[in-house]
């Protein structure tokens, strides 16, 4: 877990909003008993979760491609090559949503705006120091060129919402 304690507090605010604005079909499933905590679910989406990423083509046509993800700080972390789709989609309309499913178990559903990390020939974020490192760490300290072979985002939600029936059976699954 890599969250501070005001990251816990931001994304449970975040969990709490989403939920009370939605709809009454959604708050039937997803209910208190359903759900996970921000503290909860830093503690299961830890390493790399495979996010089902949905971007928008210049004619408004939905785009769903797979993406390594990263829940750090609250806030998913995905990259991909610089070339590929997504990133044109994400460059030109940086609207996204993503979801991460662990069958009947754990559903993790996501929309925000994203932000470029590393832009080629940009300033950098500020923390791209400390995630270039985590990155590296992941998945080795050569496994691309950094700097030309791939492009890191981070989703900055505006609706986040956890559908998890048994922690406690998700916890014992994941060890």
């Amino acid at each position: 877990m890599r969250e501070t304690p005001e990251d816990l507090r931001e994304l449970q605010a975040l969990l709490d909003a989403s939920l009370s604005r939605s709809s009454s079909h959604l708050r039937s499933i997803i209910t208190t008993k359903r759900t996970l905590t921000a503290e909860q679910l830093t503690q299961v989406l830890t390493g790399m979760c495979t996010l089902a990423l949905s971007t928008v083509t210049a004619k408004g046509e939905p785009r769903i491609s797979g993406a390594d993800g990263h829940f750090l700080h609250g806030k998913w972390h995905f990259g991909t090559a610089p070339e590929a789709a997504k990133a044109r989609h994400l460059a030109a309309r940086p609207a996204a949503s993503a979801a991460h499913m662990r069958g009947e178990d754990l559903g993790v559903f996501t929309h925000g705006t994203v932000e470029i990390l590393n832009p080629q020939g940009g300033e950098p974020a500020a923390d791209w120091p400390e995630l270039l490192a985590y990155f590296k760490d992941f998945y080795g300290d050569n496994a691309f060129d950094w700097d030309n072979e791939v492009v890191y985002y981070r989703l900055h939600p505006h609706w986040m919402s956890v559908y998890c029936p048994d922690f406690a059976k998700l916890t014992a699954t994941a060890r």
